[in-house]
């Protein structure tokens, strides 16, 4: 029995690190891609538009699996659904490399936003059933971390290859890495089954979607996704034109997300995940309000308030979810991600048009140069506040929600 036990950690671990470089791939492939952007366009002749078209497909196929992963996931098993991933990361990685056109980066950029969505849709509830109570929330917490922690490795190998001369094919190479060694983690291990039986059936799935907590959870999670992912699209951008760096903010943000995220499991021992999500969005509510106001270094004290709120959102959204409404299943937590990642690209051409109409105002105001770009985008960054004030009324209804439930849950247990 004890070897049974040993046997089964030592599988449920092996998962989890397979899991950790599966999401460093997907964080490879969002930050060496932009990386490599200006240099693709030149070697093929590719106009922004082109471009941003190219990187819409990484978007659009990451949503995509992960709602058809969360259908599926108890019909056909993790291990599936990984096995696709890794043929899409892998075909699409080499897709990118030879195929030398623009239909062809089309495609591989989708394969790859496919693999990547695998990841999330076969991962997140994996994690849910092979770890319960706390250390469920300190282990999503920990995968999570590798998201923003890839994003910055990647972003550094991509700039100091750049700047040594080596192509950008070298660079997306780096991303079959990660790729290979999740490929061997997960070979031949045995995925867990639900803890919940209500969880692994599609009925039972869409009968707690419909439930005013998830559709509730629905509206926050769209809401912290933009409160994320809009800033930080922007912000590096902007504050470019006060004397900030935006190389270093993109580094101390998705840095310090990354050691927040390690220390999660902690946190929401002590605060809960109601009490976790209600702090972090006063502390991003701060830290976007001091973007909108705040030049030169203290863009830096901005950044560390706005990564301190935002990392943990997105685990602890998808832990929430996984700890409160369970019979959701992995379909629950894959519908919950893909909110996230359709609202931010809902969002961005939305907050292009704010910045739009900011620089036309800036500009009958007689603001030219990079006064006029500072101005307009911290006006823009301005109304971004409204995002995380928004979350901080619905969170705190969400804290007094769930301690009523658990209130009444105990009334119930002592009866």
């Amino acid at each position: 029995m004890e070897n049974s036990n040993d046997q089964q950690k030592n599988n449920a671990n092996r998962l989890f690190y397979g899991s950790c470089f599966a999401l460093i791939t997907t964080a490879f492939s969002f930050s060496i891609r932009a990386g490599i952007l200006p240099q693709l366009g030149e070697e093929l002749s590719l106009s922004a538009e082109q471009l941003g078209f190219i990187n819409s497909m990484w978007f659009f196929g990451f949503p995509l699996s992960m709602v058809v992963g969360g259908l599926i996931y108890h019909k056909v098993g993790g291990k599936a659904i990984m096995q696709f991933a890794f043929l899409a990361h892998a075909v699409g990685i080499i897709m990118t490399i030879y195929s030398g056109s623009y239909i062809g980066l089309l495609i591989s950029t989708l394969l790859i936003g496919l693999g990547n969505g695998c990841t999330e849709a076969a991962c997140n509830p994996m994690i849910a059933d092979a770890y319960s109570g706390t250390r469920m929330s300190k282990m999503m917490n920990r995968f999570h971390m590798w998201f923003p922690g890839g994003i910055m490795i990647g972003s550094l190998l991509s700039d100091f290859m750049t700047g040594t001369g080596l192509t950008w094919q070298t660079q997306i190479w780096l991303i079959m890495i990660p790729t290979l060694i999740y490929a061997y983690l997960f070979f031949g291990q045995s995925w867990p089954k639900a803890k919940v039986e209500a969880a692994a059936t599609l009925s039972g799935n869409l009968k707690a979607m419909v439930s005013p907590l998830f559709l509730f959870m629905v509206v926050c999670m769209s809401l912290t996704a933009i409160s994320e992912f809009g800033p930080q699209q922007w912000v590096g951008l902007i504050l470019a034109k006060s004397g900030a760096k935006p190389m270093w903010i993109l580094a101390l943000t998705t840095g310090l997300m990354a050691i927040a995220r390690y220390f999660g499991g902690d946190v929401v021992k002590k605060f809960d995940q109601t009490g976790v999500l209600l702090g972090s969005a006063v502390l991003a509510t701060l830290g976007i309000y001091l973007f909108s106001t705040q030049t030169g270094a203290m863009a830096y004290v901005a950044a560390v308030f706005f990564a301190l709120g935002i990392a943990y959102f997105w685990p602890n959204m998808i832990g929430f979810v996984a700890d409160k409404i369970p019979k959701s299943g992995a379909l629950g937590m894959s519908i919950i991600g893909a909110v996230g990642m359709f609202s931010s690209s809902i969002f961005q051409p939305i907050i292009g048009g704010w910045i739009d109409k900011d620089k036309a105002e800036a500009a009958a105001q007689g603001l030219t140069g990079d006064e006029l770009e500072l101005v307009a985008g911290q006006d823009t960054l301005g109304t971004m506040v409204a995002f995380p004030g928004i979350l901080i009324i619905l969170f705190t209804i969400l804290w007094f929600w769930v301690k009523a439930s658990k209130k009444e849950k105990t009334q119930e247990a002592v009866a």
